[in-house]
């Protein structure tokens, strides 16, 4: 599963990893976040990531 990176401040969602402060649980591929899943540090919505290289 890929990594995906904030465009605005640099987080990094790591599928490995999840969001479990925000209810993902580990093994969350990006593309299965729910559609109002927003960076946990700046806020901004998915559509603001890109996939790391």
């Amino acid at each position: 599963m890929d990594k995906y990176v904030c465009d605005m401040c640099g987080y990094v969602y790591d599928p490995a990893k999840g969001d479990p402060d925000n209810g993902i649980e580990p093994g969350t591929a990006f593309e299965d976040l729910p559609d109002d899943w927003v960076c946990p540090l700046c806020g901004v919505g998915k559509d603001e990531f890109v996939k790391q290289e």
